[in-house]
């Protein structure tokens, strides 16, 4: 059973794939939903999610597309669906039920299971997300070409 939606999942995929595609350059929008079978506007809500809380960097003009805003080892799969998990709270869904047994009981549970699945999530970075897609050949030969500049 998966706990995450799906958006939390596609969230955490996009930033890997643009972390292991993002040199030399962006990636586009475009490419991003290609490899994951996605339409482009599917994916774009996405993106510009993960740029306003900071993980990714959209960059403009006929080469851009985005990258990492901060290093790989430095964001966590739990941030990533932090972002996500806040941005579709805005998205208006139903309350709650309203009731002592909600109040009391069931909320509180939920809440400390919720904060023990993000904690483990916060020990998974997306570097760790980076070694084993590339220990398993996900997109066939990533290894972008070195780059010495400083």
């Amino acid at each position: 059973m998966m706990l995450l939606s799906r958006r939390s999942v596609l969230a955490i995929a996009a930033v890997v794939d643009v972390a292991l595609h993002a040199r030399p350059l962006p990636v586009a929008a475009k490419l991003l939903a290609a490899r994951h079978r996605l339409p482009p506007r599917h994916l774009e809500t996405v993106l510009q999610t993960l740029v306003r809380a900071g993980i990714l960097k959209g960059v403009r003009g006929p080469r851009g597309g985005y990258e990492l805003a901060r290093e790989r080892r430095r964001i966590s799969a739990g941030q990533i669906v932090r972002a996500v998990m806040a941005a579709q709270e805005d998205e208006g869904l139903p309350p709650l039920p309203e009731s002592r047994l909600v109040e009391l009981v069931i909320e509180p549970s939920v809440k400390e299971a919720g904060e023990a699945f993000l904690e483990r999530l916060d020990s998974v970075t997306v570097e760790d997300l980076c070694r084993d897609a590339e220990t398993r050949s996900v997109f066939g030969d990533t290894a972008a070409p070195m780059d010495f500049t400083i």
